[in-house]
């Protein structure tokens, strides 16, 4: 095949001129920080997932870091985390000073596995952080049955937004604390930032306080009112996470899309299955990728087992020099030196086996059938090199 002319990277926005549009016409209005766009994309996000109370903030990462600290989580506290996941999740639990108990996945669903959950449990255990990997849909119900009463469930929905549980509803409805991102290669992409779900009044109103500093309310609440001096002071340590208006308007048409942004993905995700099984019949794939139970955020394929990383590297570099924008979704945190050093030496076979064979495929609704063809030449080059190599 020939070599593409322009570099296809694994996740891209898709903005269109409304986008573009939205936020002019915001830079216009002289308000661009915490204002009523951000009031109104909460509303409509809360309305879309079928949740009380969302609560934008500037990203993933400190939506899991508040979530665990509103849940009461501390010094000395266990929280059990997937050890396949971005390191946030993780340092989430680090922040509020407590300690990351790495556990197992599940082969087919690259998702926790219960089994290792619950074998990682101790009288510390006071949270479990559920990561909705790749965009599947953890059942969560069924996991809350398993656990003591007091063990929390946070859900990391980073990949899943627009994923269904099970029974139907969206990812974010469950109940529990379920921290969303916004970032650039996101389902839904403001650039940066994110979301927390709640339907507890109480957990709503103190989050809204924490991302502003620990005031009751908010800058755009105390200098639009006309008719009160409104003298706020914080009332707890709070922190300078909120979202601003120019994310806002950007979500809002995003969140407008959704259905067009998913299509687009679920194109992309048939005819990498339909392809990719013609041309290896031993090429894995996550479980469940046509399902509505996953958003599609990352398409993984699970190259024949080797018994190092090296023929997956070389597979990865290869189609790179094609100007395909492979990846790998991740080392497991187990195996890095920071956690090393920090919480010890531990053995997780199942995600240290994955990590040798998974590769991620470029995938995003700014994709066009051209780019997904490309994908899929390259596919049948290097593969074809793979296995006379193995």
């Amino acid at each position: 095949m020939e070599i593409r002319k322009k570099y296809l990277p694994f996740g891209k926005p898709n903005f269109s001129a409304e986008e573009i549009e939205a936020v002019a016409r915001v830079m216009r209005s002289g308000w661009i920080g915490m204002g009523k766009e951000v009031e109104l994309f909460e509303q409509e996000l809360s309305a879309f997932i079928g949740v009380k109370h969302v609560i934008t903030i500037n990203s993933c990462t400190s939506a899991l870091h508040l979530a665990l600290l509103v849940q009461g989580i501390g010094k000395d506290d266990e929280v059990i985390v997937p050890t396949l996941t971005w390191c946030s999740t993780a340092n989430a639990a680090i922040y509020c000073r407590a300690k990351p108990v790495f556990c197992d996945v599940d082969a087919e669903t690259m998702s926790l596995s219960v089994e290792s959950i619950l074998e990682k449990i101790t009288e510390n255990t006071k949270a479990v952080v559920v990561v909705h990997f790749g965009g599947l849909a953890f059942d969560v119900n069924e996991l809350r049955k398993k656990l003591a009463p007091h063990i929390t469930i946070i859900e990391d929905a980073a990949h899943a937004f627009g994923a269904e549980y099970q029974n139907g509803s969206k990812v974010g409805s469950s109940g529990n604390l379920t921290c969303f991102s916004f970032y650039a290669n996101k389902n839904l992409s403001t650039g940066e930032g994110g979301a927390i779900c709640t339907n507890d009044d109480n957990l709503a109103e103190t989050l809204h306080s924490l991302v502003q500093q620990g005031m009751p309310v908010n800058a755009w609440l105390r200098f639009n009112n006309k008719n009160t001096i409104i003298n706020s002071e914080p009332t707890h340590l709070g922190y300078k996470m909120n979202y601003t208006d120019l994310q806002a308007s950007i979500g809002r048409v995003q969140l407008n899309r959704q259905e067009e942004l998913k299509n687009k993905r679920q194109y992309i995700a048939e005819k990498y299955l339909t392809e990719i099984k013609s041309i290896n019949s031993e090429i894995g794939f996550q479980a469940d990728l046509l399902k509505n139970t996953h958003a599609r955020h990352l398409f993984i394929i699970k190259l024949p087992k080797s018994k190092t990383a090296i023929m997956r590297d070389s597979f990865l570099l290869s189609m790179r020099k094609l100007n395909i924008g492979v990846t790998v979704h991740y080392r497991p945190l187990h195996s890095m030196k920071f956690y090393k050093n920090k919480f010890g030496n531990i053995e997780l076979p199942v995600s240290e086996g994955l990590f040798n064979q998974i590769v991620t495929l470029p995938i995003s609704s700014s994709m066009s059938k051209n780019d997904t063809n490309d994908v899929i030449s390259a596919l049948k080059k290097c593969s074809l090199s793979f296995a006379n190599n193995y």
